[in-house]
């Protein structure tokens, strides 16, 4: 497994690709779990290569807190990418993604207004931004990207169609722990009966009638509202437990 630490060394190993070969994507943040495992795995099915890229992304956290908290686990995703057989560890700089600062961003009118685009502003432009410039650097032939993060799946599928980016985006399903919670890096920063506790989300979004009596059934828990809302076919939840936002979505219930 090649480690790539800057875009100049990442580029040197993209010309070395035999013009034959696919070449998937998996973008993350580091502190792997089995859900980014799930997506390395797919890459490596349906691809010839698959590069894995660790980048603490600044410019998608609109509080300082949550960025210096973000947990990272270098040593143990290299690890974990070496034994699910990625080629290729895309990891760079701040300064090498942002050469010069944050002078550029990508906007999104109609996903900038509702749920993260509302209630994380400049979340949403941060990531078009970052995933725009990966998906640049690397030229894959597929990029995956989870369901759990729905909104920002969409804002990517829209963002590459307009901008006539020649990677296909591949969503793939939620991973979840046997209790239903959604496998998260921020799960890590739970307490272990919050951890436990947090599986009430998954139950509330598939269990209850409607969003209010969710957003209900959650607050009676313990749990802080950021927002329950259905947009897409789909009920969503952001939510905050021991201080740590947590998200989650399934296919809306029918009535």
């Amino acid at each position: 497994m090649h480690v790539a630490d800057s875009v100049a060394g990442w580029l040197a190993q993209r010309r070395q690709i035999s013009e034959g070969k696919t070449l998937g994507f998996v973008p993350t943040m580091g502190a792997l779990h089995r859900g980014h495992a799930s997506l390395v795995e797919r890459s490596v099915s349906e691809n010839d290569l698959t590069v894995v890229s660790i980048f603490v992304n600044p410019t998608q956290f609109n509080d300082p807190k949550d960025l210096d908290r973000y947990p990272r686990t270098f040593e143990a995703d290299l690890d974990l990418l070496r034994g699910l057989g990625v080629d290729y560890v895309f990891s760079p700089s701040q300064a090498d993604l942002y050469p010069h600062g944050y002078r550029f961003r990508v906007e999104s009118e109609a996903m900038t207004s509702v749920m993260e685009g509302i209630h994380r502003p400049g979340f949403l432009q941060g990531v078009m931004t970052v995933v725009l410039k990966l998906l640049n650097i690397v030229r894959a032939n597929r990029a995956y990207f989870g369901e759990k993060d729905y909104q920002q799946l969409q804002t990517i599928k829209e963002m590459v169609d307009d901008f006539f980016v020649g990677t296909e985006i591949v969503a793939c399903e939620t991973i979840r722990e046997e209790s239903g919670l959604a496998e998260s890096s921020r799960n890590r920063l739970l307490s272990e009966s919050g951890r436990v506790q947090a599986a009430a989300i998954y139950k509330a979004l598939t269990r209850c009638p409607d969003v209010e009596s969710a957003a209900r059934t959650l607050a009676a828990q313990g749990f802080t509202i950021d927002y329950l809302e259905e947009h897409w076919g789909r009920r969503f939840a952001a939510v905050f437990l021991e201080s740590i936002r947590l998200i989650d979505n399934v296919p809306a219930p029918s009535r």
